[in-house]
C-alpha cells in the first residue's frame, strides 16, 4: 500500500546554485545529502524541508559512471533540467513493486545502490515513479523560518493525453485515491486529483479548452516534450507577498525555476 507522497525531484545542472536559490531566496531549509550520496550514488543530493505538503529534493550528476548520474545526464541532455521523478513510499518496496506489476504497471529492476523500486514512464503517464521505504525524508525537527514563508509543494501537476488512462494507472495501478474528473473551465483542463495518505496530492490535466492561456501552454508543453510532470504549486503563508518578494529577487515564476514551472497558492 503507497503511504506517502513525501518529495518531487528536480535535476538541475549546478547542485550549489540550487540549493543556494532554496536557501537565500525561498527561504527554505534545504539539507545536503552529498556527503554519502556522492560516494554511494555518484550523485549530490539536497531536500529542501519546509513545513507540509511534499518536499523538494535537488539532484545532480556528480560521477557520469554512476547508474544515478547516468539516469540525471540523459534527462537532462533530453529534455534540459526539470521535474525528474515523483517519490512514493510504501513499507516494502520490493513487495509493492510485485504487487505494481501484477497490475499491469511496468516495474525496473532495483537500481544498484537504491533502495527504492522504479516504476518506467511508459506505464504512468510519462513520470519516473520511485517506491521508497516508509520514513525515507528523515525528521529534520523545528526549521529556521527565514524569508517569505513557502510551506511544502501542495499539488504535482502532470500533464496528460488520455486522462481515462492516466486515472486508472494512479489509482487502480498505483493505488492512490482518485477523486472524480473535473472540468476547471477557467484554466481550459480536466483535472483528476490523486491523493496518497500523506504529502501533497497530484493534478491529472488533460486540455479541454486551448483558448485558455493555461491549457495552452499545457497543449504545447505535450506537444514539445510528451505527458510528464508539468509543474509544482507551493504553498505560502501570504501568497501575493511570496510572489512579490521572489520577483524583487529576480524570479519570474512565469519563467520557471531551474526548468521547473512553479505556482504559489
Amino acid at each position: 500500500m503507497i503511504t506517502a507522497l513525501p518529495r518531487v525531484a528536480i535535476a538541475v545542472r549546478d547542485f550549489d546554485a540550487a540549493v543556494t536559490m532554496f536557501q537565500d531566496v525561498f527561504g527554505m531549509p534545504v539539507v545536503d545529502f552529498s556527503s554519502w550520496t556522492v560516494p554511494d550514488l555518484g550523485a549530490h543530493v539536497g531536500m529542501c524541508v519546509p513545513d507540509g505538503g511534499s518536499n523538494i529534493e535537488l539532484m545532480a550528476s556528480s560521477d557520469p559512471a554512476a547508474p544515478l548520474s547516468r539516469s540525471l545526464d540523459g534527462f537532462i541532455d533530453r529534455r534540459g533540467e526539470g521535474l525528474f521523478a515523483l517519490m512514493l513510499e510504501a513499507p516494502d518496496p520490493n513487495g509493492e513493486a510485485a504487487e505494481l506489476a501484477e497490475r499491469g504497471l511496468d516495474v525496473l529492476p532495483l537500481m544498484p545502490g537504491a533502495t527504492g523500486r522504479d516504476l518506467h514512464p511508459r506505464s504512468t503517464s510519462g513520470v519516473l515513479i520511485r517506491v521508497y521505504p516508509d520514513g525515507s525524508v528523515a525528521d529534520q525537527g523545528p526549521q529556521e523560518k527565514r524569508g517569505p514563508g513557502f510551506t511544502g509543494i501542495q499539488t504535482t501537476t502532470i500533464a496528460v493525453n488520455d486522462l481515462d488512462a492516466a486515472a486508472a494507472s494512479y489509482g487502480k495501478g498505483i493505488g492512490l485515491a482518485v477523486e472524480p474528473m473535473e472540468q476547471d473551465t477557467e484554466r481550459g483542463v480536466a483535472v483528476v486529483r490523486c491523493r496518497a495518505p500523506k504529502g501533497g496530492s497530484i493534478d491529472l490535466v488533460a486540455v479541454h479548452d486551448s483558448s485558455r492561456p493555461f491549457a495552452a501552454d499545457v497543449e504545447k508543453f505535450l506537444t514539445d516534450v510528451g505527458p510528464g510532470l508539468y509543474s509544482l504549486t507551493l504553498g505560502a503563508q501570504d501568497p501575493a507577498q511570496a510572489s512579490a518578494h521572489l520577483l524583487e529577487n529576480g524570479i519570474d515564476l512565469d519563467d520557471g525555476i531551474f526548468g521547473t514551472r512553479m505556482f504559489v497558492q
